[in-house]
């Protein structure tokens, strides 16, 4: 498994790390799967404070004891639940983060947060009280660095400006161009992208053509246009499988340190980190782009 440097940091990730948003319930089964993306060769492992309340980091925290070492372990944070009945609120303050960082540390039994990012963010925020939580962590030594996990044109500028953040987690597939509009802005600030999303929920796997294929379509492709996409793709796999050849796409960019596609099963992680093998060529790449829409933000802008 290739390793990228995360944008100025010294964390060294794998180009396919695993999202452990879909990991189940289920202790042992999370722990195979923890374990197996481990001896795969995955160094990234992403959880998040929101996930499952707060389970999700204790099932990725007892998965890892003995193994912490061999995993650059990030979380995110700014999603405050712990006051409420139901649901959650955004609650970015100083003294939140600050708080919620030492809930997740005892989560995940750790002393220490590789990657600590926020989760999501509005230009309205107080992004320089933000800013200023996480360099007091760092300079705590209960991380290590810090990004952002946002889609926000508006956001990630100020961000980029403002702040020390190594890292931006954004959607990004051939099913969602819409990150190719900042990548090259993003690279040239020193900062890498984390490519969350890159299997679109399923579209971009040999699925698409079983009776499991989404009847909904994604964003804005129908699911005709998906089927048609999936066509061409398969036309020129030779042999590759098609979800390789959709995590591969959003790594052609250097700006673009690793993908994280997520994993209900040992079986999954085996499939995903198989497109570690895979290349795509300039020629390939230019028919993926000719193929798919390149769309744009059209909120939250200058």
């Amino acid at each position: 498994m290739r390793l990228n440097r995360l944008g100025s940091s010294e964390l060294q990730v794998s180009e396919l790390g695993l999202g452990c948003m879909s990991l189940r319930s289920d202790e042992k089964e999370a722990t195979k799967i923890i374990h197996k993306a481990l001896d795969k060769g995955v160094t990234l492992i992403d959880t998040a404070d929101l996930y499952d309340f707060g389970k999700n980091e204790k099932l990725v925290g007892k998965a890892l004891k003995g193994k912490r070492e061999q995993c650059v372990l990030a979380t995110k944070v700014g999603n405050r639940w712990d006051h409420v009945e139901e649901g959650w609120e955004w609650a970015p303050s100083k003294d939140y983060i600050k708080t919620a960082v030492k809930h997740s540390l005892q989560r995940l039994g750790t002393d220490y947060i590789d990657l600590y990012q926020l989760h999501g963010g509005t230009i309205n925020d107080p992004i320089d009280e933000i800013i200023e939580a996480f360099e007091d962590l760092k300079a705590e030594g209960l991380i290590r660095e810090y990004g952002i996990s946002s889609i926000r044109p508006n956001v990630i500028k100020e961000y980029l400006k403002r702040s020390n953040i190594v890292s931006i987690m954004m959607q990004y597939s051939l099913l969602d161009r819409r990150p190719e509009e900042w990548l090259n802005m993003i690279q040239a600030h020193g900062v890498s992208v984390i490519a969350r999303g890159p299997l679109a929920k399923g579209n971009l796997t040999d699925r698409i053509f079983t009776g499991k294929a989404s009847e909904k379509g994604f964003l804005d492709y129908v699911p005709s246009e998906i089927n048609d996409l999936m066509i061409k793709v398969k036309d020129i796999s030779d042999g590759r499988m098609l979800s390789h050849l959709a995590l591969r796409y959003p790594l052609h960019h250097p700006a673009v340190a690793t993908t994280i596609p997520g994993a209900s099963s040992v079986e999954q992680v085996d499939d995903n980190t198989e497109a570690s093998n895979v290349d795509l060529s300039d020629e390939e790449i230019s028919l993926f782009k000719q193929w798919t829409k390149q769309t744009y933000y059209d909120k939250h802008r200058d």
